[in-house]
């Protein structure tokens, strides 16, 4: 099953055992933390996007927080002497997706609606 979540204005397709990368979060790590904010669910070729997901739940473990890699911010204007060199790391949070809840109906009830729609399309059919 993956599950799309937004978090710090991006989003992320996650999967259960999933390490991901996201802006800084304030929550020490070890702890957990859950993102509710979950957009789209799918599991094989069955997706639930929007209202149908309802109240499903991404839950994680903070692994570590941490800057990333420098990026060099460099701004020139031509003809004009005009040059200024900026360097700036990005803040984020490493989070290991230990579950993804809610979402799909239980198997049981999805099987019998489909073997009563079947039963009444065969009843019209004949």
């Amino acid at each position: 099953m993956f599950a799309v979540i937004e978090t710090g204005g991006k989003q992320y397709r996650v999967e259960g055992g999933s390490v991901i990368r996201v802006e800084k979060i304030d929550v020490p790590e070890g702890e957990r933390i859950v993102f509710d904010r979950v957009l789209m669910l799918g599991e094989g070729g069955r997706v639930l996007v929007g209202k149908e997901v309802g109240g499903a739940r991404v839950e994680g473990t903070v692994l570590r927080h941490g800057k990333a890699r420098k990026i060099i911010v460099f701004k020139y204007r031509p003809k004009k002497g005009f040059h200024r060199k900026q360097g700036h790391r990005q803040l984020f949070t490493e989070v290991r997706v230990d579950s993804i809840t809610g979402g799909f109906p239980a198997d049981e009830e999805g099987r019998k609606e489909e073997k009563t729609a079947e039963a009444e399309a065969s009843e019209g059919s004949e």
